[in-house]
């Protein structure tokens, strides 16, 4: 399967974000899929995940409701709405297959967009 998430770009603070990832292949709507990120010096982090349904998702980052994954499968896409956003909500953001819903293990990844929040 191939990711590609789109969406990224510079807001100021307290602005809002929508990033968007298109999986190929028939089979998305199997997948659990999730949303990492990475600022600069950092390591990659696991920012949160949704079910094959679009059910249920999980946020393990302290987003504090800022952040809702979504998802629609008839349209091969996982969303990642971005609210409130912050200066160190900064990072490269990737979407994921993963290896099963509530792992941040990926099986595959996109190839990342940037999010520059500025204050």
């Amino acid at each position: 399967v191939q990711l590609q998430a789109f969406g990224g770009g510079l807001v100021q603070a307290g602005g809002s974000l929508r990033l968007s990832c298109v999986a190929s292949g028939r089979t998305f709507s199997t997948y659990a899929m999730g949303w990492f990120r990475q600022a600069p010096g950092k390591e990659r982090e696991f920012v949160g995940g949704i079910d094959w349904s679009g059910d249920s998702t999980y946020f393990v980052v302290p987003v504090n409701d800022r952040f809702t994954i979504s998802r629609d499968n008839t349209k091969n896409t996982v969303y990642l709405q971005m609210n409130s956003l912050k200066p160190e909500d900064s990072a490269v953001y990737y979407c994921a297959v993963l290896a099963s819903y509530g792992l941040a293990i990926a099986n595959h990844w996109g190839q990342g967009t940037q999010v520059t929040v500025s204050s």
